[in-house]
């Protein structure tokens, strides 16, 4: 089986692949004090949970974009699993060409991202996660990887929108009846919403345009995209599981 491990830096994303089969998959909250064997007992309780044994796994990789603690998730991998991880970034087969200035500062978690988009889909997309920060990524259907946007993500605004307001609380991030919010708390979830929908559909307007092509496929994924899908005109597929196919594409296109 193959072990996947995305690193974000608000949620770790594991997944456990039987073939192409996601058989499992969990999340930890990402901490930057967190030691081997802290990772290795969690993991543990997990497995158990999930029926499955240290020894089932025969294949780690791991995308990192908190470079303090990659060091300890590849040193969990050799010390209780025997495996020495694929750790996405520079060196690995990705399939694609990265036309961005300097290709080393692309994210590892956009890169699998594009990786599982054009494997999966076959044609040009865009692509939105709604991580920490929500990213927007252009990959031609040629295996290109043209570029994107980075905008604050949908926690990090409703955090700052709480904490630099005195009288405003913090809310649920959710749709609210009606655009014109009747009360404190739909009027801020009005503004998120709504606002993050006009963020969303425009970018993906103005990217479509810059692309020049007709058929762009726009996928989503991470924690928002449901919500966001429901009302965007722009997205056609939420892919919750986007990245960790991502992830065991590279894998197995690196693992001889």
């Amino acid at each position: 089986m193959l072990f996947t491990i995305d690193i974000g830096n608000t949620n770790i994303v594991y997944g456990i692949f039987e073939k192409d089969n996601l058989k499992a998959s969990f999340r930890q909250s990402t901490s930057l004090n967190i030691t081997v064997d802290e990772v290795a007992t969690y993991l543990n309780s997990m497995f158990l949970i999930k029926k499955l044994e240290f020894s089932d796994i025969d294949g780690i990789i791991i995308a990192c974009v908190v470079p303090p603690i990659q060091e300890v998730y590849v040193s969990v991998c050799k010390r209780y699993f025997g495996i020495d991880p694929i750790v996405v970034g520079p060196g690995i087969k990705t399939g694609i060409q990265i036309l961005y200035e300097n290709p080393k500062e692309v994210g590892a978690d956009r890169i699998v991202n594009a990786v599982g988009a054009l494997e999966k889909y076959k044609r040009s997309c865009i692509i939105i996660d709604f991580g920490t920060a929500t990213t927007f990524d252009a990959v031609r259907g040629t295996r290109e990887y043209l570029g994107g946007a980075i905008a604050p993500g949908i926690g990090i605004s409703m955090d700052a929108l709480f904490s630099r307001t005195s009288k405003l609380p913090r809310v649920d991030f959710k749709r609210p009846p009606s655009v014109i919010g009747k009360n404190t708390v739909n009027s801020i979830q009005s503004g998120v919403v709504f606002g993050y929908i006009g963020i969303v559909d425009n970018i993906v307007r103005l990217m479509r345009r810059e692309m020049n092509e007709e058929d762009v496929l726009v996928v989503a994924t991470g924690g928002f995209a449901e919500i966001i899908a429901e009302e965007s005109l722009s997205i056609e597929i939420v892919d919750p599981n986007l990245t960790l196919d991502g992830l065991r594409f590279i894998y197995e296109r690196n693992k001889g």
